[in-house]
């Protein structure tokens, strides 16, 4: 039995004497240090000046727009602070805190705000700024272990340089020493040994403390999390989705295309070399065979450009641009996305606009249109206008309901503007990614 306690009892033993020495000691030391400031000055603004005034504010009839405006940026602000905390943690204490997910942008300044007043994480933030400054103020008691250990590891050289009148302090009230003599002096340097040694375990400990506070406040709770996780599931298909769609779209273009076409050319060349001495019957026969191969190969590329448009590959404004050129229709191009969106956002984009088109040239009765496309805010917007007699509407099992359900595939929306008498704009709201 003495062999395996004596086995625990020397690494427990190293484990004690290294610690103050060791990285993670000063790592942490060094969190307490940096978190503090940072965590006053967030209290003091989001606690005090910012959420109190906000709440004090919104109260009163006079004071409800300044008090919210106080409250957006009290939020964003503590927002911005639990971002800064876990990047101290995730620097060094090696605290990989999952980053929440970003507030929806409302349209429009009152549902910004009220996005803003929504968010969650943001609540939580402010919870967490206002729980950490206790935690932070015995973080900092615990770096004071480290200094006051210092202080009476030195002071025997203190006694050495002149200093005989000196008192040191504990991080423990009452246990603080005035030595006289150079045997207290030494008498001191063992006890602020013995502080050294216990400093690294109490600063673990409150670092264990924020540690909690960190997962509890700052990560994304349980909902978010699972809402994550069905997003990347989501986006994972959808992009599996639009590849196989354009590994099939390549496959017919390459394989079954070229196939009819070189069927329907061979097929020429027969009847080029029957002549009239040869029967009737097969003069038809090779015609409509002919004819049949034609006819497949355009039902084919007009099949295979619906599945994914080649044009597609050179980005959604040459796509667009293309697409207009071939539509009856005069047609107006405006396209302003700096940042790409996703092969699946852009292939719906895409056939959000085809469809949209072929309902204006079937049902409006316009001279022109005008298709516009824009980003940002990781956001891609396209609106699609024209000049017809107006009256649309979203009605059940309709074409604008598909394009509708189809938005709502990848979280985004559609929205119909049209009066009597017109215009129509039909507003379509993507994600860049899915």
């Amino acid at each position: 039995m003495s062999e395996p306690r004596a086995a625990r009892t020397v690494p427990a033993l190293r484990a004690v004497l290294t610690a103050p020495f060791s990285r993670r000691a000063w790592q942490e030391t060094a969190y307490c240090l940096l978190s503090f400031v940072p965590n006053l000055v967030g209290f003091t603004l989001v606690a005090v000046t910012v959420v109190a005034l906000g709440c004090a504010l919104t109260l009163t009839v006079f004071g409800a727009v300044p008090g919210l405006l106080f409250l957006v940026a009290g939020l964003a602000l503590a927002r911005g602070l639990g971002a800064l905390q876990r990047r101290l943690a995730r620097r060094l204490l090696g605290e990989h805190v999952a980053e929440p997910p970003r507030p929806r942008a409302g349209r429009g300044r009152v549902e910004g705000v009220k996005a803003r007043l929504q968010d969650v994480t943001a609540w939580r933030a402010v919870a967490y700024v206002l729980v950490k400054l206790p935690v932070s103020a015995l973080g900092l008691w615990a770096v004071a272990w480290w200094v006051i250990g210092a202080l009476h590891v030195i002071a025997p050289l203190r006694w050495a340089a002149g200093q005989h009148d000196f008192s040191l302090l504990s991080p423990i009230p009452g246990l603080g020493l005035s030595p006289h003599s150079l045997g207290a002096a030494f008498a001191a340097a063992a006890f602020g040994c013995a502080i050294l040694l216990a400093a690294p375990w109490v600063t673990r400990a409150f670092v264990a403390l924020d540690r909690q506070l960190l997962r509890a406040l700052l990560a994304p709770g349980a909902v978010a999390d699972r809402v994550r996780e069905l997003e990347e599931t989501r986006a994972l298909a959808v992009d599996d989705a639009a590849e196989r769609l354009r590994r099939l779209e390549r496959d017919l273009h390459d394989g079954a295309q070229v196939r009819l076409a070189a069927l329907a050319m061979s097929l020429d060349m027969v009847r080029e070399q029957l002549d009239d001495r040869d029967r009737p019957e097969l003069h038809r026969l090779v015609e409509t065979a002919r004819d049949n191969a034609a006819e497949t190969l355009t039902e084919l590329r007009d099949l295979s450009r619906g599945l994914h448009p080649p044009a597609l590959d050179a980005g959604l404004p040459d796509a667009l641009t293309t697409l207009a050129a071939r539509t009856a229709l005069p047609v107006d191009v405006s396209v302003d996305v700096p940042e790409r969106a996703t092969p699946a956002i852009e292939s719906l984009a895409y056939y959000c606009a085809s469809e949209l088109l072929a309902n204006v040239i079937k049902h409006s009765g316009a001279r022109g249109c005008r298709i516009e496309a824009s980003t940002g805010d990781g956001t891609l917007w396209l609106r699609v206008i024209d000049d017809g007699r107006g009256g649309a509407h979203i009605a059940e099992g309709g074409g604008l309901a598909g394009l509708v359900q189809r938005a709502r595939t990848v979280d985004g929306e559609l929205t119909v503007h049209s009066p009597d008498g017109g215009p129509t704009t039909v507003r379509v709201r993507l994600p860049l990614h899915a």
